[in-house]
């Protein structure tokens, strides 16, 4: 291993790592204030393909390409990656007629991808570069040209592909987004490419997934405080549901217990009634468990009661979501 010269105070090692970031924050301001018509264009041009979208390059814009092949197919654009060498030696096959190529290289001058060209041209696909010479041979050669306005990478050297990766990897998840808008993609496509995973139970997943459907705690209305009690400790999850004539009425929490044992000394005439509050939130069974969670904290509660077709069905805790990975 070759050593250079040690930095020699921690905030120096701070001040190189600002300064990467900084660079590269610079670069993607630029392309904030430069996106334009080829940006509409490619959207566009991919919304109207037929077939899928082949992102293609070299080296570490290969590794990026990857990525972004990987963020399309989940957004609901559907696309595969091709490494540029691999390609003139069989992969080409991969493409199909009715295919987009995206080609990845910050010089446009790639020899790789310079040589795929005129067999893409030849075979009617149409081309988008993305790259930071627009003058460049594939920036001349392509039907549209991303620009990427990347001066110099960040490393000191400037040979490191840092900024211009940024900057390729930004521009793609623009692209994803902007079609998955133009799609309108919704959770629920989103969940069909997830099902694996803490993602997809807050994708898939409803109330009546995470719930224990044999806790069903519930009181009436003129029950006794000890009953009350005894139903919320055995119900485990810390509330009990007031049920009059078949109809929820109420809801009891633990809160509501410790509040009242504040304000109150003679318990012996208390009922549920007294200390309940009325009109509880509740939500369907079939609510996507995420939805659930979102009202928990929206409402800053722990619980929230369950309902089968109008009817009180249980009660969902906060502690069954992060059971289930959901936080």
């Amino acid at each position: 291993m070759i050593m250079g010269t040690p930095l020699t105070s921690d905030e120096q090692i701070l001040q190189n790592g600002r300064q990467v970031i900084t660079d590269e924050l610079t670069c993607l301001q630029a392309m904030v204030e430069g996106l334009g018509q080829s940006f509409v264009d490619t959207v566009r041009a991919i919304m109207n393909c037929k077939g899928r979208v082949v992102i293609t390059g070299i080296g570490k814009s290969a590794i990026i390409a990857q990525k972004i092949v990987a963020t399309f197919n989940s957004t609901g654009t559907p696309s595969i990656y091709m490494h540029a060498a691999d390609a003139v030696h069989g992969d080409l096959g991969i493409i199909l007629p009715d295919d987009i190529v995206i080609a990845l290289s910050k010089s446009g001058e790639t020899s790789e991808i310079l040589l795929l060209q005129p067999i893409l041209r030849q075979r009617g696909n149409k081309v988008i570069g993305m790259t930071s010479q627009a003058e460049s041979t594939l920036g001349k050669c392509a039907d549209i040209v991303l620009p990427l306005p990347v001066e110099a990478e960040a490393d000191p050297l400037n040979l490191a592909p840092t900024t211009s990766t940024t900057a390729q990897l930004a521009m793609g998840d623009a692209l994803a987004v902007a079609l998955l808008r133009q799609r309108g993609f919704t959770d629920q496509d989103f969940a069909r490419s997830h099902p694996g995973g803490n993602l997809g139970k807050k994708l898939y997943y409803t109330v009546a997934d995470v719930t224990r459907s044999a806790l069903r705690p519930e009181v009436h209305p003129a029950a006794g405080i000890r009953e009350v009690i005894m139903t919320i400790s055995e119900g485990r999850v810390g509330a009990t549901a007031v049920i009059d004539a078949g109809r929820l009425v109420g809801i009891i929490t633990d809160g509501d217990l410790r509040r009242m044992l504040e304000q109150q000394t003679d318990l012996s005439k208390l009922t549920a009634a007294d200390i309940m509050s009325p009109r509880p939130k509740s939500i369907p069974d079939t609510t996507l468990a995420m939805h659930a969670q979102s009202l928990l904290r929206e409402y800053k509660i722990t619980q929230l009661i369950i309902t089968r077709q109008d009817c009180y069905a249980g009660i969902i805790h906060i502690h069954d979501l992060m059971r289930e990975g959901m936080q």
